[in-house]
């Protein structure tokens, strides 16, 4: 059995992003649908969830990502199911963490290392970009603010999703920022975890660094098995 929730994102009554998610019974969906709701009623805060909690709802690794619709900063709905058949990338990321910026700034007069993926994979995937942060927390901005910035990183993802109540966060046990999920054509969760194997916020460390989700897509195009399919994230909490 499932249970599906549909889960406003707003301020003040006003939506700003719809998600709506299936989670089926059990622990660990029992603990997110607690803190969804949660969400939901407060606001967009609910004190923010634990590790642990996380820890607990956090979707398995080649068993099916969680079914999710979420409404971008255009007004654009954007659903898992309606990407059946594509490859998805799911990024959180916050422009205010020094975690984030690391992998946006530019590296001698060229893309930054989220850019220039976003640029490589264009059109063999769908790239969302994920800001769960809450209103009043760091990295919050408005659907126009959001895009403005997006502009001047020249990034290039697909869309930009303002998950300010944390409802895809929760979803997808988000916790830090820049943090991924990669989802295969068949709707099946094959990476999750970090950007590459160097925790700190030195752009300088990009170039020795191995790129988990760089590995993780090119294997995953060609057909070929995900070597390294999770990782632990590092950076900045997510400011739920």
């Amino acid at each position: 059995m499932s249970l599906k929730k549909k889960l406003l994102i707003g301020i003040g009554g006003i939506a700003l992003a719809a998600v709506a998610v299936n989670v089926a019974t059990g622990g660990g969906a029992a603990a997110y649908a607690g803190l969804a709701i949660a969400a939901a009623t407060s606001g967009g805060d609910a004190g923010g969830p634990t590790m642990a909690e996380l820890s607990a709802m956090a979707p398995k690794v080649g068993e099916p990502a969680p079914a999710f619709t979420a409404v971008d900063t255009r007004g654009a709905s954007h659903s898992l199911e309606g990407y059946r058949g594509r490859w998805v990338v799911l990024e959180w990321f916050n422009h205010e963490c020094p975690y984030s910026k690391k992998h946006y700034k530019a590296i001698d007069g060229g893309p930054g290392n989220t850019q220039a993926m976003q640029r490589d994979y264009a059109n063999r995937v769908v790239w969302l970009s994920v800001v769960s942060s809450a209103p009043g927390k760091q990295g919050f901005t408005s659907a126009a603010e959001a895009d403005e910035l997006t502009r001047e990183k020249g990034a290039a993802p697909t869309a930009v999703i303002r998950d300010t109540a944390g409802t895809l966060g929760r979803l997808y046990a988000a916790r830090n920022t820049p943090q991924y999920a990669i989802i295969d054509p068949q709707g099946v969760l094959r990476y999750a975890g970090a950007i590459d194997d160097r925790p700190s916020s030195n752009a300088k460390d990009i170039a020795k660094a191995t790129n988990y989700v760089r590995a993780a897509l090119d294997a995953g195009l060609a057909g070929q098995p995900i070597a390294v399919a999770q990782t632990q994230p590092y950076g900045c909490d997510v400011k739920y």
